[in-house]
């Protein structure tokens, strides 16, 4: 990899991860977490590596940036000069901050999330973080042989979905079984509990979109989605959550889903709920979700303990701590569980992984099937793709359908408009003692308190996932001894997100070479209001629970102490710009940007789901959404399209 910067670039750059990451003495230090640097651990070399895989005109930017870094006598200045420089020219150009950012986050992301040949990270040790769980059990055989072409390749079927999420898994398992021949086509691909390591970053690289932790085109929200096949339901966090009736009311209502406030939807929620296998009997809480229950019920707020589909049969509880890298212990009742596995085995679906759609064929103003391309998972091999069939089920997700559209030139004005995002805040509460955030499934417990504070919208309180990569490049870096004081405490942290159903939106769109963009501000006077709210129903539960320490991710906010000014701490937290360089915003949900509705002019699907303008098209995931479900969406993007499912029997 030494061609891919200069020797001048490659040298400034090890500069660079030394200073984010440096050598500091430090009295307590009998692990060596505080003499470690960031090019111990092999920092350097995944720079250089994630840099290999981007396009030339990302990696001259970089290279770019450190010859401006060089310029300024980085590699000879001090840890508090260095420090300085980057200060400087952070002020001096958003595109410099927005660089120098960007690659800060890429070294924390590797410091403390990469792993050596033992599959352990050096800096573990400190957080009391014990790795994977070495007693798993036997991994299940692999049931589908995903076709694998030797050429181009030409399919006839009756249905063709793209995508295999909660959405598109559900629809091919639905009419596979009522007949159809079904293709399944999956941009991602297919992994099995034996891939599944319980390592944070091989879990990004092998389940996530774009390879994980992405941010938006402002870069205001960082994106975290599903890939592959069972798309976001293999690898998130489980949480059950009912549509709620306001929401269901608001889409019969304003955006002609009728049926949707009836008990016909009640049928289609109650035969996913049981299909799943939902219960929250494999929800213990760990000690964050203690300290949220605690602090909840001195505060008087109502807590709920999570309902999960897992199989209490299959369950472990410190498996569970890794779900977001995917399940080892296969006790996830995931889509390609549930739908797809018998689609293929009983049903006789075929499945494409590996398979980017690029646009929708169309004859005759309908639906004709689809073209994409094949890529071998090492990337030596491509075949075309085209798959004949007069009806297109759309489920690629929110962040992926409206590009297919676009692509495609079908969908009408709407395509791309309208994404929800649920955008979070997150805190961190320090109390005193090793929390063991690692163990049990990240989400076992919530606050529903504020969940509809203000005309249908609000928001909820949860937990995260445990990560060391992804936590330590989320806390806000000031300085290298603050941050690693801070990370030096992370053992005692436990983390709680607000999550807010918004009710502005972003959009989708295409750039030069025809992949998706997503843009989202959190300008809407409403979302602004409940993201304050939820900042402050965050701290004031950290504190009621006893933390002794608050933080919010945020750049420019210091944390809170024991016997600090509460009030006039959460007054300064409100005033966080709530967009880059500001509040660290984060979404997991993304949803609307192919919604339903009565009117074409804002919608590109009608109530059923087909689209306005081209007939036989029809979209099957949370871009469907006419509004954002304000709940953690798996549950109704399966009921809504087990709906979707039996309106395309009725048209077939």
């Amino acid at each position: 990899m030494t061609d891919i910067l200069s020797a001048s670039q490659t040298e400034v750059l090890r500069q660079l991860c030394d200073t984010i990451v440096p050598s500091i003495a430090h009295p307590d230090d009998t692990d060596g977490f505080w003499a470690r640097r960031a090019t111990d651990v092999g920092a350097d070399q995944g720079v250089l590596a994630t840099l290999a895989a981007m396009p030339a005109e990302q990696r001259q930017a970089v290279g770019g940036l450190l010859d401006v870094l060089g310029a300024q006598g980085f590699r000879t200045a001090s840890q508090e000069s260095r420090e300085q420089i980057l200060t400087t020219l952070s002020l001096a150009s958003a595109q410099a901050a927005a660089g120098i950012g960007s690659l800060t986050s890429l070294i924390l992301l590797l410091t403390y999330g990469a792993t050596d040949a033992t599959g352990r990270n050096p800096n573990w040790t400190r957080f009391g973080y014990p790795g994977p769980v070495t007693e798993v059990p036997p991994a299940d055989e692999p049931v589908i042989t995903p076709l694998r072409p030797d050429g181009d390749l030409d399919l006839e079927a009756d249905v063709v979905v793209v995508g295999s999420g909660a959405g598109g898994g559900l629809i091919a398992g639905r009419l596979a079984a009522g007949g159809a021949r079904v293709v399944v086509l999956e941009a991602g691909r297919y992994r099995t509990e034996a891939d599944f390591h319980q390592l944070e970053l091989a879990g990004y690289q092998a389940s996530y979109w774009r390879g994980g932790p992405q941010p938006t085109g402002d870069l205001n929200v960082t994106l975290m989605a599903g890939s592959g096949l069972g798309g976001g339901t293999v690898i998130n966090w489980t949480n059950c959550i009912r549509t709620k009736d306001w929401v269901r009311r608001q889409w019969a209502d304003e955006h002609g889903l009728t049926d949707v406030a009836t008990p016909a939807f009640d049928r289609h929620l109650d035969a996913v709920w049981r299909e799943l296998s939902v219960n929250d009997r494999c929800s213990e809480l760990n000690r964050v979700h203690e300290a949220m229950h605690r602090g909840a019920d001195a505060l008087g707020w109502s807590f709920a303990t999570v309902q999960r589909n897992s199989d209490e049969k299959r369950h472990d509880a410190a498996i569970a701590g890794h779900l977001g890298f995917g399940d080892r212990s296969g006790a996830k009742r995931s889509t390609l569980k549930v739908y797809l596995e018998p689609a293929v085995t009983e049903h006789g679906a075929r499945v494409v992984d590996g398979c980017r759609v690029e646009r929708i064929l169309v004859s005759g103003g309908r639906a004709a099937g689809v073209q994409g391309t094949w890529t071998s998972e090492d990337g030596a091999a491509q075949a075309a793709v085209t798959v004949r069939a007069p009806v297109v089920v759309l489920a690629a997700g929110a962040l992926e359908s409206p590009g297919v559209l676009l692509r495609s030139g079908i969908g009408g004005p709407a395509v791309g408009e309208y994404l929800r995002l649920h955008p979070c805040t997150v805190t961190m509460g320090d109390y005193g003692t090793d929390m063991r955030a690692w163990w049990g499934a990240p989400h076992a417990g919530l606050v529903n308190e504020f969940a509809a504070v203000e005309d249908g919208y609000g928001f909820l309180m949860e937990s995260v996932q445990y990560t060391t990569g992804l936590g330590a490049s989320a806390l806000p870096f000031s300085t290298a001894a603050e941050h690693k004081q801070a990370l030096a405490d992370y053992r005692n942290n436990g983390s709680f997100i607000g999550l807010v159903r918004d009710h502005g939106h972003g959009r989708v769109t295409l750039d030069a070479a025809g992949n998706t963009v997503a843009w989202y501000t959190l300008t809407d006077p409403l979302d602004v209001r409940n993201t304050h709210r939820a900042l402050e129903a965050q701290i004031r539960l950290h504190h009621a629970a006893g933390a002794r320490g608050i933080r919010v991710l945020g750049r420019g906010i210091p944390p809170w102490r024991y016997g600090d000014d509460l009030t006039a701490y959460i007054a300064r937290a409100q005033r966080l710009p709530l967009r880059a360089g500001g509040a660290t915003l984060f979404s997991a949900h993304q949803m609307g940007s192919c919604r339903m509705g009565a009117d074409p002019a804002t919608s590109v699907a009608d109530p059923r789901g087909e689209l306005h303008d081209t007939p036989g098209v029809w979209i099957g995931d949370a871009s469907a959404f006419p509004t954002p479900s304000g709940t953690n969406p798996m549950i109704t993007i399966m009921a809504l399209a087990a709906r979707t499912a039996e309106k395309i029997k009725e048209e077939r």
